[in-house]
């Protein structure tokens, strides 16, 4: 297994497919069905290499098996925080170490870039995730936002990571 950042050569057809199929498992009975079975081929393949956001994807017997974004974060009220933006991978490589690897790496590079405080949301409802950010170090805030995905009202809450870098 290598994590190594997304490249120009990387077809981001394929990197979309990983989001693609990891929102129609992860997401089964959180999202509207008729939405995440009307998520088109390539949905993401537009945003995977965004301005101002980092890339990771996890390639194992030469093929992107999973996908990582981060960057400094999104929101004013965190604008000092590095964020993980999204962790996905194919259903089959669950449970098997590679998310806790991608989750490190993100962290790590975040670290690296000078971030001490690092956020990312999880849908309230997706208890596997927020388990596995939990075990990993991640502490939820109490803080939420409302989002609509699929025409369903959803709530997305906080979680935050300290690093044991030192703010000057």
């Amino acid at each position: 297994m290598e994590i190594r950042y997304l490249s120009p050569e990387d077809d981001r057809f394929e990197i979309s497919g990983i989001y693609e199929r990891s929102w129609k498992s992860a997401y089964r009975n959180i999202v509207p069905q008729d939405f995440l079975d009307s998520i088109p081929a390539g949905r993401w393949a537009d945003c995977i290499a965004e301005k101002g956001i980092n890339s990771l994807v996890v390639i194992e017997d030469g093929s992107p098996v999973g996908t990582a974004s981060f960057s400094r974060s999104r929101w004013k009220k965190y604008c000092d925080h590095g964020e993980i933006i999204s962790i996905y991978l194919l259903p089959e490589y669950i449970g098997k170490g590679y998310g806790k690897q991608l989750l490190s790496r993100c962290v790590e590079e975040l670290k690296r870039s000078g971030f001490c405080d690092i956020l990312l949301w999880a849908l309230e409802d997706n208890h596997r995730a927020r388990n596995f950010y939990e075990k990993n170090g991640f502490l939820c805030s109490g803080d939420y936002r409302l989002d609509r995905i699929g025409g369903k009202e959803l709530k997305e809450l906080l979680y935050l990571y300290q690093t044991d870098c030192i703010s000057v």
